[in-house]
């Protein structure tokens, strides 16, 4: 594994392998092939961006994308803590369908970014994006263990004021005085 960790941020290289797959039994009425993704791997710092078929077939093809860093943030060291603490630590991948990616004849699913945020991984499905995830191998967890380890300060909990003691106001902002006397309204009671 190669990891920087000089003066920059700690980043690792990684190769994404999407697959293309043939859609059986009723749903292939509507889709004929679907996109996943199949793994990430870490590579060689240095490669350039690349896009290579890697194998096809009438039911499937597999694609390896190669030259994104995935680099880890202090500022984020709560969305690392949240993956790294899970059963199952992962990749999270966004990609989009390349329409025309001057590489197939047909459309091609073309990795975005990768992340180990789970914060990442929330903000881009917020915004209606497609995220896969791929288990993450012992040695990264051990890897982003420690700069969890390092950064991440677990915040104490604020005590909340019980709303018994907050202050009573009317809707203009004014003090609101409760009396516990009874005051019986009406005639008749002498």
């Amino acid at each position: 594994m190669n990891q920087t960790t000089s003066k920059q941020r700690p980043s690792v290289e990684v190769a994404v392998t999407m697959r293309r797959e043939a859609v059986v039994g009723a749903m292939s009425r509507w889709q004929s092939h679907r996109w996943a993704l199949e793994s990430v791997d870490l590579i060689e710092e240095g490669q350039v961006s690349t896009a290579t078929l890697l194998n096809k077939n009438d039911s499937s093809e597999r694609w390896l994308h190669t030259g994104y860093k995935v680099e880890l943030f202090t500022d984020d060291a709560e969305g690392y803590y949240l993956n790294v603490t899970t059963d199952a630590p992962c990749w999270f991948v966004l990609w989009r369908m390349e329409e025309d990616a001057g590489i197939s004849d047909v459309p091609v699913a073309k990795p975005e970014m990768v992340s180990l945020s789970y914060h990442d991984a929330g903000r881009w499905m917020d915004a209606q994006e497609t995220v896969d995830q791929v288990p993450l191998p012992p040695e990264m967890v051990a890897w982003l263990q420690s700069f969890v380890d390092k950064y991440h300060v677990i915040e104490p909990k604020k005590r909340k004021r019980p709303e018994s003691f907050k202050r009573l106001e009317d809707r203009f902002g004014n003090p609101v005085s409760i009396s516990t006397d009874k005051k019986f309204g009406g005639s008749g009671h002498g």
